[in-house]
C-alpha cells in the first residue's frame, strides 16, 4: 500500500489516548505531507479541554521493518494549542509533533503514536508536551 491512496482526498477521522484523549482528524494534501487537529480533554495541570492543529511532514524511508505487512512513517511537523482550562485560565501555545505512523496493508486505518513538546506563549511562557497513540479510519 502506498501513501499516495491516502493522499488522493483521503481524511481520517478516529481517537487519540494519552495526554490528551478524544477524537483526531487527520487530512492528507500529498504523498508526504498532512493536516491534522484534535479535540479533546487534557487531564494534566487541572481538567482542561484541548484543540490543536499542526502541519506534517512524513518520511517513509527512514523505518522499513522487514517481513512487515505495513508502511511506516516517522513524522514531524509544527502547530498551535489551545488549552481551556477550568478557572479561565486559557493556555495558548506552539507544538512541535514527531510521531509514528503505521498503515497496514489492505486497510483503509492507521496507528499512530506522538510526542508533541510545546511551548505556551499565553498567558505566560511556559514548557509542556503531549504524549498519545491513536487509531484512525481513512474516507475517500
Amino acid at each position: 500500500m502506498s501513501p499516495g491512496v491516502r493522499a488522493e482526498g483521503g481524511t481520517g477521522v478516529g481517537v487519540m489516548i494519552g495526554e490528551p484523549t478524544g477524537l483526531s482528524l487527520k487530512r492528507w494534501l500529498d504523498n508526504n505531507r498532512a493536516i491534522d487537529a484534535g479535540l479533546a480533554w487534557s487531564f494534566s495541570d487541572g481538567d482542561s479541554l484541548h484543540l490543536h492543529a499542526d502541519y506534517l511532514i512524513h518520511d517513509f524511508t527512514v523505518l522499513k521493518p522487514k517481513d512487515f505487512h505495513a508502511r511506516t512513517a516517522f513524522y514531524y511537523g509544527i502547530g498551535g494549542r489551545i488549552k481551556f482550562r477550568e478557572h479561565g485560565d486559557t493556555r495558548a501555545g506552539v507544538r512541535i509533533p514527531l510521531g509514528i505512523d503505521l498503515y497496514p496493508a489492505n486497510t483503509s486505518i492507521d496507528f499512530f503514536g506522538e510526542f508533541a513538546p510545546i511551548v505556551d506563549l499565553a498567558p505566560s511562557t511556559r514548557a509542556d508536551a503531549d504524549l498519545a497513540i491513536g487509531v484512525r479510519y481513512f474516507f475517500k
